[in-house]
């Protein structure tokens, strides 16, 4: 633990402790904040990741692994967003766009960073830590 903590002080990186143990956390710039919208969906290609950021409608920007968990398909390049739902239009599965929770089917969720917006404008998320 002490070295990943050494080495997160050397990179730059945030780091935490939480019931004795310790997690990097790296954000690092998506775009800025104009680039949203509410109720919309804003794909990215970040490190070779594809990211969809939807902003539901009355929520918060929220952001999630740009792949369907049904058979991996694109989800930057084969969905629809509504302001509330996502449906990916290869299988026609349906998720939450406040949690990413599988509506149809249930029992299955988008994987999702964490996203945190700056008050110098920026959007910043963490690929180290998808849940």
């Amino acid at each position: 633990m002490r070295a990943a903590a050494a080495l997160a002080r050397i990179a730059g990186l945030s780091e935490f402790v939480h019931a004795g143990r310790e997690r990097i956390v790296a954000f690092q710039t998506l775009c800025k904040q104009r680039y949203l919208a509410e109720g919309e969906s804003v794909p990215f290609l970040i490190d070779g990741e594809e990211v969809l950021v939807l902003w539901p409608d009355g929520g918060q920007p929220r952001a999630f692994v740009g792949r369907c968990p049904h058979e991996g398909q694109s989800l930057v390049n084969n969905s629809d967003f509504n302001g509330r739902i996502l449906v990916c239009t290869v299988h026609g599965w349906v998720f939450n766009g406040r949690n990413g929770e599988g509506l149809s089917p249930t029992g299955c969720r988008l994987r999702e960073f964490p996203l945190r917006l700056t008050a110098d404008g920026l959007v910043e998320i963490d690929l180290l830590a998808a849940a």
